[in-house]
């Protein structure tokens, strides 16, 4: 087991990738603590990794919250004694021009993709660093490596989450903290799903006519699973990633590799 006696937080772990990782790392031997804005998902998730003999609780935590983030913290440390992982991954998306764009959903998008990486890192740090080293996997996006048409707002969330993830990583090396983040192509999850819902709506197009536009645009010509995802996070938290700190680290079909090739191999 790669994690064996480790304890975790996961945050979005009601569904999509949050829910693919915590079900993995309860399988790898982890303490898996299921957080999520969606209490029923996380406890559905923390109940699964608990039938399969595995050790998780669950918190309904809105990561934009700083208290209830911090107690969170808290109550993962008081539960099992320790917090060994932090895979800050809740988020939130939308796909609208920038001149159309409600303030108040910037500022939700911003608090809850942003700030609540920012948020689960400072709870999680000094924590880490009290007992001697963690690791720290942040959610971001290949949205956060280049720019995407129509999801300006959440590129610029990702992206921030991208240079948040490297700082942390240099200013917490020596103490024993790794901080990476993952930069997902399009995964097949709820949040993708809901704008897939959104984008029949805008073009007019059906939902299979956006699955196989989007699985084109990825060079592997298909789109991910959660699962994949999952297995790249749990690389990162486990010791066999013990020199690698700073990385956003694309998961995406060759998308960041450059664009799909027009023709066929000689």
């Amino acid at each position: 087991m790669r994690l064996k006696d480790k304890v975790a937080i996961i945050t979005g772990a009601a569904s999509g990738i949050g829910k693919a990782t915590a079900l993995l790392f309860g399988q790898e031997g982890a303490k898996v603590m299921c957080a999520d804005v969606n209490e029923e998902g996380a406890d559905a998730t923390a109940a699964r990794i608990r039938d399969s003999g595995g050790a998780a609780e669950s918190r309904r935590v809105d990561v934009s919250r700083e208290a209830e983030v911090q107690a969170m913290v808290g109550e993962t440390v008081a539960r099992w004694g320790r917090l060994d992982i932090l895979f800050n991954n809740a988020g939130v998306e939308f796909g609208i021009p920038v001149t159309q764009v409600p303030e108040e959903e910037w500022d939700r998008l911003i608090d809850v993709n942003l700030k609540g990486v920012f948020l689960g890192c400072k709870h999680a740090i000094p924590q880490m660093v009290k007992q001697g080293g963690g690791s720290i996997i942040n959610t971001a996006s290949g949205a956060g490596l280049q720019g995407v048409p129509w999801l300006s707002t959440y590129c610029a969330s990702k992206g921030g989450v991208v240079l948040l993830t490297r700082s942390l990583a240099v200013e917490w090396a020596a103490q024993g903290v790794r901080v990476n983040a993952v930069c997902p192509g399009v995964i097949r999850t709820p949040m993708v799903e809901r704008g897939i819902l959104q984008g029949m709506q805008m073009t007019g197009g059906t939902a299979d006519d956006i699955w196989q536009r989007l699985a084109r645009a990825h060079p592997m010509g298909r789109v991910g699973e959660p699962e994949e995802v999952a297995r790249v996070v749990l690389f990162l938290a486990s010791d066999e990633a013990s020199f690698v700190t700073g990385v956003p680290m694309p998961v995406d079909g060759g998308w960041q590799a450059g664009p799909v090739a027009q023709q066929q191999p000689p």
